[in-house]
């Protein structure tokens, strides 16, 4: 089963879609099974709690999200939290996620919310025994130049994460969520 990596900005020039395209090509070169899933790409709407679960784009990310054995998001960091759009694909999808093993990657301004997942990694732990994977990557806009990371210890710290998910995978360390 694959690694799903999620690119969750809907930023057209994201840092954060930077880093997923980094643990994308990690993950390629080591021959791990895995794709990428850019919410750019997906025309996702606003939870509202009812008419929303029938859209079909809904329905795609849902049924991606559960082929998947383990997931890697890659989020931007704003005002000290994850993006709302990430809190919304959760919103979307929720039992999707039942058990998997997931890491994270983060783009912020600034070096000074690097726990920003940690409320969101709780929900997943808590509410869909989601194994969160101990080891973050959290680079500043200092590691990055136009279109690529540049910090040769983020690129290592993204290989390492990658390498990390799937042991967790391969070693099944994924939970029932029952």
């Amino acid at each position: 089963m694959s690694t799903l990596i999620i690119s969750t900005s809907l930023n057209p020039s994201s840092r954060s879609a930077i880093l997923a395209q980094a643990a994308l090509e990690q993950a390629k070169r080591r021959d791990f099974s895995c794709s990428l899933l850019d919410l750019r790409a997906v025309k996702l709407p606003l939870c509202d709690g009812g008419a929303c679960f029938g859209e079909p784009a809904v329905g795609f990310v849902r049924e991606t999200i559960e082929r998947a054995a383990a997931i890697v998001i890659a989020s931007p960091v704003y005002n000290y939290s994850i993006g709302a759009s990430l809190k919304n694909l959760l919103e979307l999808t929720g039992a999707a996620w039942a058990g998997k093993p997931v890491g994270f990657l983060c783009a912020a301004g600034g070096k000074g919310s690097y726990m920003a997942v940690m409320p969101f990694a709780n929900g997943l732990m808590l509410d869909f025994r989601c194994p969160i994977v101990p080891r973050f990557v959290f680079a500043d806009g200092s590691a990055f130049d136009d279109h690529s990371v540049c910090d040769e210890s983020v690129i290592q710290r993204i290989a390492d994460l990658v390498e990390e998910v799937e042991r967790w995978k391969c070693l099944g360390m994924g939970v029932d969520a029952g």
